[in-house]
């Protein structure tokens, strides 16, 4: 596209940021990076897991730019009228330590980008479910191995069951999850009791190579619990 056809900036940053709002009711700066193409799905989930230092580090322009976009995108909220919502963002890791947005760390830019905007159409009991959900902490995921011969960076162990980390794939007895029963999916009813009532739990899946995707398979959660419910 010649520069006399491309779509301004702050078009960009509306447009992304208007469908995530007319979604969700509240945006986030993930929503505009996503939507404007700078950053990818794949390596957002990197992220999510731990696997990447910071999130500037792979969205795929220079930091002038992020920042012009950041700063077009707080604009148009302010000028929309929503309501800021500081949420947390945790690694979907056993450890949940706090994601890294910026190279620098800055502190007034790690709140900035973790500043959702919530539309003032939801009541306050709404805005205070959406806060509580969206600062969630996320599921922990397992993977059951394809590949047999894998082996665990930390402990050169192996096994059926892994997750991953920025080296790369860990057993579950290096991240403390060992001691998990599984309980495969099939009974919807048994799996809400449990998951539940479980302090600890992770979700299992397993790549479809058919599908080109993870599937659910069931869950790990604390076997004195799953006893109790059965």
């Amino acid at each position: 596209m010649s520069r006399k056809n491309r779509v301004p900036l702050a078009d960009r940053v509306a447009k992304a940021a208007e469908a995530a709002l007319a979604a969700r009711h509240y945006v986030s700066a993930i929503d505009v990076l996503v939507g404007i193409g700078w950053l990818d799905a794949t390596e957002l989930a990197r992220w999510h897991r731990g696997q990447i230092e910071c999130l500037e580090a792979v969205v795929r322009t220079n930091l002038p730019r992020i920042s012009e976009a950041m700063r077009l995108f707080r604009s148009w909220a302010s000028a929309r009228g929503l309501l800021a919502s500081e949420t947390a963002y945790v690694a979907r890791t056993p450890r949940r330590q706090t994601l890294r947005f910026s190279r620098s760390g800055n502190p007034a830019i790690e709140t900035s980008y973790r500043t959702h905007w919530v539309s003032p159409e939801l009541s306050e009991k709404k805005r205070e479910r959406l806060t509580e959900k969206t600062s969630r902490a996320p599921e922990l995921v397992v993977v059951q191995s394809l590949n047999a011969e894998w082996k665990c960076h930390r402990c050169g162990g192996a096994g059926d069951l892994l997750m991953m980390e920025t080296p790369g794939p860990t057993c579950l007895r290096c991240v403390g999850l060992d001691d998990l029963a599984f309980l495969p999916t099939g009974d919807a009813t048994l799996t809400r009791r449990v998951k539940a009532a479980s302090a600890r739990y992770a979700v299992v899946v397993r790549f479809s190579r058919t599908r080109r995707r993870y599937e659910r398979q069931g869950l790990l959660v604390e076997p004195q619990v799953l006893a109790d419910a059965r």
